[in-house]
């Protein structure tokens, strides 16, 4: 499994064990060198995301390829924000509502927010997932108040599923959309 993804103005960079730690350390020369770009310094205020990740790595053997991945603008070498699979595909959790499905998320810095990042990552992220085995649709889960991200679940084709309750974000409505490739 490749270490980037490439699409037309982003790099999508694999965030390895290493980099959580050498972040958790705030060691940022580490983290540099390994990511091969700056970390944001807004990726240093998820200090429960990056250990869950790195917890994630050690726990799950299979996990590593799917976990978080630095969203970098190839023209300038920016890290504008990460995206990253929950889990590994078809987790327990989403069985009964969305089988051989793998839940993401993401998150573009606020200064590089309305520039269509989002949407050209979550592109590049699910045309790469669609090529691994086991993987038939997408999960995103999204705050009925983040109109922004309900917008883009809308135009990449999701389609509102169910609803949860997650134990951090409060009530989440869940969209679903099924592996085609985009083009």
């Amino acid at each position: 499994m490749t270490s980037i993804i490439h699409s037309e103005r982003l790099d999508l960079i694999l965030m390895t064990p290493d980099f959580f730690t050498a972040c958790l350390r705030h060691d940022n020369a580490e983290a540099e060198r390994i990511l091969g770009v700056p970390p944001h310094p807004e990726l240093f205020l998820r200090e429960d995301l990056l250990v869950r990740r790195l917890a994630q790595c050690y726990e799950e053997p299979g996990y590593a390829p799917w976990t978080l991945r630095a969203i970098v603008l190839r023209e300038t070498g920016e890290m504008v924000g990460h995206i990253g699979f929950h889990t590994e595909p078809n987790p327990d959790y989403l069985a009964e509502i969305a089988p051989h499905a793998l839940e993401f998320g993401y998150t573009v810095y606020t200064d590089f927010r309305r520039r269509g990042i989002a949407a050209e990552a979550c592109r590049a992220l699910m045309d790469w997932a669609a090529q691994q085995p086991g993987v038939e649709r997408f999960v995103l889960s999204i705050g009925p108040e983040n109109a922004p991200s309900l917008g883009l679940a809308e135009k990449l084709g999701f389609v509102r599923i169910s609803e949860w309750v997650d134990e951090v974000d409060g009530v989440e409505w869940v969209f679903e959309r099924v592996v085609v490739p985009f083009r």
